[in-house]
């Protein structure tokens, strides 16, 4: 294929409710939005990189840069019929994985339309749906979390991720644990402690959590290891993952028992598949993290998540725990035992509402060779 345009747009999506974690609150979704188009076809990308550099370096202004002066170009009027192909193109560039992953999934989309099957095929994943989770973010006390999360429940969602940060943390897992004895249950700290918190951490250690993630410092691979020593409860990284060597180095130094992977954080949905490969080859589960995706990456992560290794419930809620009005269609639901519906069209196997995504588009620009 020789690709012909790329289109880069930056929007800003309202959300259902303001999200709280350790670094923040996000009222509204920023993101960018790539297409790219060839042979007649269109595949499209999302940068999970925010508006803000609280949960990465990158955000939405130094993505369009990279992508604009860099990978854009690197690609633009050549022929690429296959992901390494793709991959060689781009690795003049070095990090900026959520740039490199949205210009990676428009690909992996359009190859997967060229080839005339779903992404969840050309990925290797199985069956027609996953199990899925709800995130929440820090509330106003421990009874108002309880509320939302006995609503989230009453939908149907089977696993309940809460969001921690000093001083809104043991108090609060334990009163939701004491609310809810039998729910699967696991806390996220989001880079909020240091090693000297482990008390703190410890303290957590007996509410039968499903793992507690990233506790310690989103550059800190060494330090979890000293911290996981002092648990029974699996840490799971997130933030500390950048690559298939970093989820290497944290499992051979048992800095981690679980690795959370989102195809923005290590660059790309092929660097997630080579992470997954390796985890389940040594045993170790992984889950499919959430960056508050369009329809285009919710259905790139429900394609990932169905991969054998992916084990645990993912961040890959319905579409309208964050958006009153999605970019993408169908809207995706949450069926009654817990799952999501994989997409089986061609591609992601979702279509662009060019009138919705027009009116949340802020700038976009046009690169033809």
């Amino acid at each position: 294929m020789r690709i012909d345009q790329v289109e880069l747009r930056h929007i800003s999506m309202p959300l259902v409710a303001p999200f709280e974690t350790s670094f923040g609150v996000e009222v509204d979704r920023e993101c960018l939005i790539v297409a790219v188009r060839a042979e007649g076809l269109t595949g499209w990308g999302e940068c999970v990189a925010s508006a803000n550099p609280g949960y990465s370096y990158e955000t939405v202004k130094t993505a369009w840069h990279i992508l604009a002066d860099f990978l854009i170009p690197s690609v633009l009027g050549r022929q690429v019929d296959d992901v390494p192909s793709w991959i060689a193109a781009c690795s003049h560039v070095r990090g900026h994985p959520m740039a490199q992953a949205s210009l990676q999934l428009a690909f992996w989309d359009l190859l997967a339309q060229w080839q005339g099957i779903s992404l969840q095929r050309l990925l290797g994943g199985q069956g027609d749906r996953v199990r899925v989770g709800v995130s929440l973010g820090i509330q106003a006390s421990p009874q108002a979390l309880v509320e939302r999360i006995r609503a989230y429940l009453a939908e149907g969602y089977p696993r309940v991720k809460i969001k921690i940060k000093p001083g809104k943390d043991v108090e609060y897992a334990r009163t939701v644990r004491a609310a809810f004895p039998e729910i699967l249950l696991q806390v996220d700290a989001n880079s909020a402690y240091r090693l000297y918190d482990a008390p703190t951490i410890q303290a957590m250690d007996d509410l039968n959590l499903l793992l507690i993630e990233q506790p310690l410092g989103y550059d800190n691979i060494f330090d979890h290891a000293k911290l996981q020593a002092q648990l029974r409860t699996p840490i799971c990284l997130d933030e500390s993952i950048h690559s298939p060597d970093h989820a290497r180095w944290a499992l051979e130094m048992n800095a981690c028992r679980i690795i959370n992977i989102k195809p923005g954080r290590v660059g790309g949905l092929h660097e997630a598949v080579q992470i997954h490969n390796f985890c389940r080859a040594r045993g170790a589960p992984v889950w499919c993290g959430g960056m508050l995706e369009t329809g285009i990456g919710r259905a790139a992560n429900l394609a990932l998540a169905s991969l054998p290794g992916f084990t645990l419930p993912g961040d890959i809620s319905a579409t309208n725990r964050y958006y009153h009005e999605d970019i993408a269609e169908p809207s995706f639901v949450l069926n009654a035992d817990g799952t999501i519906n994989v997409p089986a069209g061609l591609g992601l196997g979702v279509t662009v509402q060019p009138r919705v995504l027009q009116k949340v588009t802020k700038t976009e620009k046009t690169f033809r060779r």
